[in-house]
């Protein structure tokens, strides 16, 4: 994987989870549950993506 796309997906992960804990803080349970839901969905699309590329550059 290079380094812009480990970057993005290291961003956007942070960015996601930040969110996530500000509508904890905010009270919203049911954006809180979906906003982790996507930042675990969001962390394996990362992992598959690197598999992927690794298997192709191979």
């Amino acid at each position: 994987m290079n380094k812009g796309l480990a970057l993005y997906f290291a961003v956007m992960g942070t960015v996601l989870l930040t969110a996530a804990a500000g509508s904890l803080s905010f009270r919203m349970p049911w954006l809180s549950i979906t906003l982790f839901v996507l930042t675990l969905l969001h962390i394996g699309l990362g992992f598959v993506v690197k598999a992927r590329l690794r298997k192709k550059n191979t």
